[in-house]
C-alpha cells in the first residue's frame, strides 16, 4: 500500500523538477521588447469553415494592427454554408481595408488531406504572389491586439526561430471553461513543454496553431503542407517536420492574442478534446490503457488517498495533491481565477480521462476527428 501510495508524490516531484519547467508560466512569454519597425511582408491565412459569428471581429483585428510594414489577409473559406465569406469581406469595407483582404472559395477536399490544411495549404498557394517574409496561420476565432504581429516578429526576427506560436488566451466566462480550460492549457504544456521545444538539444516540438508564424522559405524546405496533409493536430506536426529538419521553434503564451469562440457547456469542451485525444494516442489501445492509468495515479490517487484510514498514506496523498497544486497554481492565476480552483485537477482530470476514452469509442465507430459535418480521423 505505502510503495502504491508514493508514486504519485514521485511523479509530481519529477514533473515539477524535471519536466522543463512548463508548469512555471512567466517563463513561457517573449522576453523581446517588441520593435515598432520590423518592416516585413507578412501574409496572414485564415482557413474557416461556418465561421460568419467570428471572423469579422478576427479579421478588422489583423487589418488593423500597429505595424510598419505590410499585412495581407487571406480567409480561405472551407466549404461553409453560412456567410463567413460575407462577414470577412463586410468587415474589411467597414475599415477601409478590403485592397488588403483576399477571400478564396476553397476547392473540394481531396483524398487523404484535412480539412483544415488542404485550407491552409490554397492560402500558402495564393500568398506566393505577394512574396511574403513571413506567413502567419491564425484561426477564425482569434482577436489579435494591435501589437500582436510586431511582437511574434520581433520575437522570430531577434531570435532567428524559422516557427513561432502562441497558445493564445482562450474563454473563461463560462463555469465549464472555467472548470476545463486552464487545464487545458497546463496539460498542452506538461505534453509539449516549451523550454524543451526551443532546445536544439531535445527532439521535442510543439506550435500552436490559433496563432502560428513561419517563414516560407523553411515550410518550402521540408516541402510544404503536403508533408502533414492527412494530420488533424497540424501544428504539432508542422513543429515536429520544421525541427526534424533542423529549424529553430518557439511555442509560448500571450496576451496579445485571445480565443472569441464560447464553449457554454461541458458537452462542447468535451467535443472540442475528444476530436484529437485518440489520434494524439496515435490510435494506439495501449496507450490509451496507460494514459489512463497514468491521470489515475498522477491525479485521481492523491485525493483517495486522504481516505484510506493509514497515516503514512494520508500525508503521501495530501503531499501529492499540494504539490500538484502547486503546479498549477500559476496557470490558474494567469487565467485570473480564485486560488481554490487549484484544488479542481482531480475532478478536471477525470472528465479529461472520460474524454479520452470517448474520442477513442468515436474512432472505433468511424467518427474519430468530427469536426463541423466531416470525420477526420479514420
Amino acid at each position: 500500500m505505502y510503495v502504491v501510495a508514493v508514486v504519485p508524490l514521485l511523479i509530481w516531484i519529477y514533473l515539477l523538477v524535471a519536466r522543463g519547467g512548463f508548469w512555471r508560466i512567466s517563463r513561457h512569454f517573449s522576453t523581446v521588447a517588441p520593435r515598432s519597425d520590423p518592416a516585413k511582408r507578412i501574409v496572414v491565412i485564415i482557413p474557416a469553415r461556418d465561421e460568419a459569428i467570428v471572423i469579422g471581429d478576427t479579421a478588422k483585428s489583423l487589418l488593423q494592427q500597429d505595424y510598419r510594414g505590410s499585412i495581407h489577409v487571406i480567409v480561405v473559406d472551407d466549404g461553409s454554408t453560412d456567410s463567413t465569406s460575407n462577414a470577412a469581406a463586410q468587415a474589411a469595407a467597414s475599415i477601409g481595408a478590403s485592397a488588403r483582404l483576399t477571400v478564396i472559395s476553397g476547392a473540394p477536399l481531396p483524398p487523404a488531406w484535412s480539412g483544415k490544411v488542404w485550407a491552409m495549404s490554397q492560402g500558402v498557394a495564393a500568398a506566393a504572389a505577394l512574396s511574403p517574409d513571413y506567413l502567419l496561420f491564425t484561426d477564425a476565432d482569434i482577436h489579435h491586439s494591435p501589437d500582436n504581429i510586431v511582437a511574434l516578429v520581433s520575437n522570430a526576427d531577434a531570435h532567428g526561430y524559422e516557427l513561432v506560436s502562441y497558445m493564445v488566451k482562450l474563454s473563461v466566462a463560462t463555469f465549464a471553461e472555467r472548470c476545463l480550460i486552464p487545464a487545458f492549457v497546463f496539460f498542452f504544456f506538461k505534453l509539449y513543454p516549451p523550454a524543451w521545444i526551443e532546445s536544439a538539444d531535445s527532439k521535442a516540438a510543439g506550435a500552436a496553431g490559433g496563432c502560428l508564424l513561419i517563414r516560407p522559405e523553411t515550410l518550402k524546405r521540408i516541402g510544404g503542407l503536403e508533408t502533414i496533409r492527412s494530420q488533424i493536430i497540424d501544428d504539432c506536426a508542422l513543429a515536429r517536420a520544421v525541427k526534424a529538419a533542423g529549424g529553430s521553434i518557439w511555442l509560448g503564451l500571450t496576451r496579445t492574442a485571445r480565443s472569441t469562440r464560447p464553449y457554454g457547456s461541458f458537452a462542447e469542451l468535451g467535443g472540442m478534446i475528444s476530436r484529437s485525444a485518440f489520434n494524439q494516442l496515435r490510435h494506439s489501445y495501449l496507450l490509451l490503457a496507460a494514459t489512463v492509468i497514468g491521470l489515475s495515479f498522477t491525479y485521481l490517487l492523491p485525493p483517495l488517498l486522504l481516505f484510506s484510514g493509514r497515516a503514512t498514506s494520508i500525508a503521501l496523498g495530501a503531499g501529492a495533491w499540494a504539490l500538484m497544486s502547486i503546479a498549477y497554481a500559476p496557470m490558474v492565476r494567469f487565467y485570473g481565477l480564485g486560488r481554490l480552483w487549484c484544488l479542481c485537477l482531480p475532478a478536471v482530470a477525470l472528465f479529461y480521462a472520460a474524454a479520452t476514452v470517448h474520442s477513442a469509442l468515436q474512432y472505433r465507430l468511424g467518427r474519430g476527428g468530427r469536426w463541423k459535418g466531416r470525420v477526420q480521423d479514420r
